[in-house]
């Protein structure tokens, strides 16, 4: 396989904010392999919170490059284990890798990915569109940006949390779901929670930060809505840890390392009776279409990043009214633009 790694700034249509900061451009890594005249595409974004940036991903690869240019690829999930123990530390990096391998293996073989796994495109959830924390007449434009979306995901976390839900439930009937970044207590989680339920909000994600495990078995045990981990769920082992914390995961795939790990995550989360769901970073349609691949696998998926964005930089699966739409490329569909 050849190796290439391309750097590019994605404009977003309007500044983002979560409870922990705001964004206005995201710096992403798109990785490629080609082979044979097929060419693979992965994608791994920045993130300060983490600690991953374009260098160190760059460099983390650039470790490996000798082991992808020495080999021909067979199995995805085979090159994952031969590489993870050189990117263990670096997960991000690693999942731009597994993406492209992926959407390599399955253009190879001329099948979409999903296909391959044995999966059928029927009854897929619906994704959600986000919206980010700003003054409430902002966020209601911005939600009138994307009229009649079925879900709205509605980023919390601020002195007033309960008015901003309340004043974006005066104008749509649609399924909130809502995310306060590790924002809240304990008691204003399972406090919130009676109100939020009767507004039709379907879940709370991470309210608590990731380090309040036994204040969020109270949370699981009062809270009149489900609750969701995931800064509380990044990586593998830390899926059996949200059994009487969370009613379901959300697995990021840049967080534990891509589609390999994220498949495992989500067999042992059904044999814990865990609820999962997939969700996204503010990224290009690369890496929304790695993520398209599990859809059949899951029961909610926040797959709206490229949505968020003012120019994206691929082709690949594409989103209308929260409804996923493949793409009639293999693998996982992608073509870059840029």
């Amino acid at each position: 396989m050849d190796l290439r790694i391309h750097e590019f700034d994605l404009p977003l249509a309007h500044t983002f904010t979560i409870s922990r900061e705001s964004i206005t451009l995201q710096k992403t890594l798109i990785v490629e392999l080609e082979e044979g005249g097929y060419r693979g595409f992965g994608e791994a974004t920045t993130n300060n919170y983490y600690g991953f940036t374009f260098d160190n991903m760059a460099a983390a690869i650039e470790q490996v490059r000798a082991d992808l240019e020495a080999r021909t690829l067979d199995d995805p999930s085979d090159l994952w284990q031969q590489l993870h123990p050189k990117l263990k530390d670096n997960p991000f990096a690693q999942c731009a890798l597994d993406q492209a391998a992926y959407d390599l293996w399955g253009k190879k073989l001329g099948q979409p990915v999903y296909r391959l796994w044995g999966l059928q495109a029927s009854n897929l959830p619906l994704t959600d569109y986000t919206i980010g924390i700003d003054e409430i007449d902002v966020m209601v434009a911005k939600m009138q940006e994307f009229p009649d979306w079925p879900i709205y995901k509605i980023k919390l976390g601020t002195s007033h949390d309960l008015d901003i839900v309340r004043a974006l439930r005066e104008h749509t009937d649609s399924i909130f779901r809502v995310d306060a970044n590790c924002g809240w207590s304990a008691d204003e989680t399972i406090r919130n929670s009676h109100e939020l339920k009767a507004l039709n909000v379907e879940f709370i994600e991470q309210p608590l930060p990731a380090d309040q495990g036994k204040a969020m078995e109270q949370v699981y045990r009062e809270s009149a809505l489900p609750v969701i981990a995931d800064e509380s769920c990044i990586v593998e082992s830390d899926v059996d840890r949200c059994v009487n914390r969370f009613h379901g995961i959300n697995i990021k795939l840049v967080k534990c390392g891509g589609l390999t790990p994220a498949r495992r995550m989500i067999e042992r989360a059904r044999e814990l009776g865990l609820q999962v769901m997939v969700g996204c970073m503010t990224e290009s349609t690369v890496g929304i279409s790695a993520i398209a691949q599990l859809l059949p696998l899951l029961d909610y998926v926040d797959m709206d990043g490229a949505l968020l964005l003012a120019k994206d930089i691929a082709t690949g699966v594409t989103i209308n009214q929260g409804v996923c739409q493949y793409s009639s490329e293999n693998g996982c569909g992608v073509h870059l633009t840029s």
